[in-house]
């Protein structure tokens, strides 16, 4: 990696970056957390939070099973010249893009962010070696300590509230929710897989998060998002790939049902007013490009807070990509419907 790291040097810094920022952009592509706390080694502390406010937009695993889903729904299965399949080059576009738009995010960073330090590049050429085990299990058991005593008890603070929001809610539409469910399927009764689904969905639909999530339908229905969207967003904010499970849930989609039942479903679904299909190819890409560039990860602002010291960086980091996400995805979704 020191090679590597040397080699890049030159490149990156034409984008106010290090050659040691290809580490933490690269693992980025696993997870940001991690990748933020690789942002260490930086000696120059402009470059270091340019790099770490960066990172979130390189394509994460959390963001997959979003992007599987809704391709899968709204790309069709089809080869481009006979060898490129259209899906696996939707899915490649998406990690070329979180990377470009992480490097262009950087340069102009780099612009605008009055930071002065002097900067050193200084790095070892090791000559190659096996690696002391040893070392490398005292290093993974300290990095694994700081992160869940130091950033640990911010995400389990905001996932408590994100469960309790799920969990609970007001009214009889909510606290009734088994008695509805068995006025409402009276003429067809469901087996018990089917009805606790039915019940859940009932449940999730009138709790806080639901609530929330159609009180932001007017400024979500824009991009071509109804409620159901807006909650599935909302309880994402704990992690990416909730997206997915949140939807089957709304959808009463059991955990017997495999991946085509609940893709049947989001085909399926369409808006109540129009008819249209919620899922179509405009909402489909609006949704893959919201989050693309969304900050929807509270792992990864809490380790951004405890890495700069500070709630004004991550604050920055959650505003300026929302609203990127938001614009980006308002003018895809207007312009292809």
């Amino acid at each position: 990696m020191s090679r590597v790291v040397f080699l890049m040097d030159k490149i990156m810094r034409r984008f106010g970056l290090s050659g040691k920022s290809v580490v933490p952009l690269i693992s980025g592509t696993a997870c940001a957390i991690p990748a933020i706390m690789a942002t260490r080694n930086i000696e120059n502390w402009k470059e270091r939070l340019i790099t770490i406010l960066v990172t979130p937009f390189t394509t994460c695993s959390a963001r997959l099973p979003v992007y599987a889903i809704i391709i899968a729904l709204v790309i069709p299965n089809e080869r481009v010249f006979g060898i490129l399949n259209m899906q696996g080059l939707s899915l490649m576009l998406l990690y070329l893009l979180g990377f470009g738009t992480a490097i262009l995010s950087a340069y102009i960073l780099n612009k605008i962010l009055k930071l002065e330090n002097k900067t050193y590049f200084v790095v070892e050429m090791p000559s190659y070696k096996l690696p002391l085990f040893k070392n490398v299990g005292i290093n993974v058991v300290e990095k694994t300590k700081a992160f869940v005593v130091g950033a640990g008890k911010i995400i389990l603070a905001i996932s408590i509230i994100l469960w309790f929001l799920a969990s609970y809610g007001p009214g009889k539409d909510f606290n009734e929710a088994e008695a509805i469910v068995k006025e409402r399927t009276i003429a067809k009764p469901l087996n018990e897989t089917e009805f606790e689904n039915a019940v859940a969905s009932q449940k999730l639909e009138n709790s806080y998060i639901g609530i929330m999530g159609k009180a932001i339908e007017p400024a979500i229905s824009p991009l071509g998002y109804d409620w159901k969207i807006g909650i599935a967003i909302i309880s994402s904010f704990a992690a990416r790939e909730v997206f997915v499970g949140t939807l089957a849930t709304i959808y009463s989609v059991g955990s017997s049902d495999n991946e085509d039942t609940i893709k049947n479903k989001m085909a399926a679904e369409v808006h109540p007013e129009t008819g249209e299909k919620v899922f179509n190819f405009a909402s489909g890409i609006s949704l893959m490009l919201f989050y693309a560039f969304a900050m929807q990860c509270a792992s990864t602002l809490a380790i951004t807070k405890k890495e700069t010291n500070s709630w004004k960086w991550p604050t920055m980091q959650l505003v300026l990509m929302s609203a990127f996400a938001y614009t980006t995805a308002l003018i895809a979704y207007q312009i292809l419907k």
